[in-house]
């Protein structure tokens, strides 16, 4: 088995051993590399190529937003997930403008985060439900100052419970808040996602949630 090469990057020593012990229990994991700072993470990331950097943003020397520019600058096929406690607008939108694939809190889940780190590697954006809102909001300034296009006609339409379902997704719920929004099992929100992602022809929630805005459909 191909092991995902993983560079931890975080300033508190503590954090970053309980992460790479975690991450270690995993078969198809291997922390290749630890830094303290951006600027150590970019040496390392050349010396160790790894797939997916889990980065924080706050640090000291070179903080989390710079390194991510410069790592992905010289490194464009590397995915870079943050992992931070915060989750302040404009942090959220540096980090995602400096090409941040994904954008996690140190509160999440275990099983969210190495699920965030598989989907990573394949490309996929991974975002905090919060996060994703805030995402969405922040576009909404600038949609506001041109008309709402008119919905565009999907060649396989969206059912009813789907653009519910899409409606749902982009205003940053995850899949448990839309199941009790919409009285259905989790399980059946995860069928209606995956059909509403094969009609967008879209990769992850992120990417429908803004073509959906984009064809004037939420």
């Amino acid at each position: 088995m191909k092991k995902l090469r993983i560079l931890l990057v975080d300033d508190q020593s503590l954090f970053r051993e309980a992460l790479r012990t975690l991450l270690c229990l995993q078969p198809d994991f291997e922390v290749v590399a630890e830094a303290e700072n951006g600027e150590r993470a970019l040496a390392l990331a050349q010396a160790h190529r790894p797939d997916v950097v889990l980065m924080d943003l706050r640090m000291p020397v070179l903080g989390g937003v710079e390194a991510t520019r410069r790592l992905l600058a010289t490194m464009p096929t590397a995915r870079v997930v943050v992992l931070t406690t915060f989750e302040e607008d404009e942090e959220i939108f540096a980090a995602m403008r400096a090409g941040a694939l994904g954008y996690l809190l140190k509160a999440c889940s275990a099983e969210r985060l190495c699920g965030a780190v598989r989907a990573a590697a394949q490309g996929t954006s991974v975002l905090e439900p919060s996060v994703a809102a805030r995402l969405m909001a922040g576009l909404a300034p600038a949609a506001a100052t041109r008309p709402a296009p008119a919905p565009v006609a999907l060649p396989d339409p969206l059912s009813e419970r789907e653009h519910d379902v899409l409606r749902l997704l982009a205003a940053g719920c995850s899949n448990k808040e839309i199941g009790a929004r919409l009285n259905i099992a989790e399980g059946t929100v995860k069928n209606h996602m995956t059909n509403v992602l094969g009609k967008l022809g879209a990769l992850d929630r992120t990417q429908a949630a803004l073509k959906a805005r984009e064809l004037g459909l939420v």
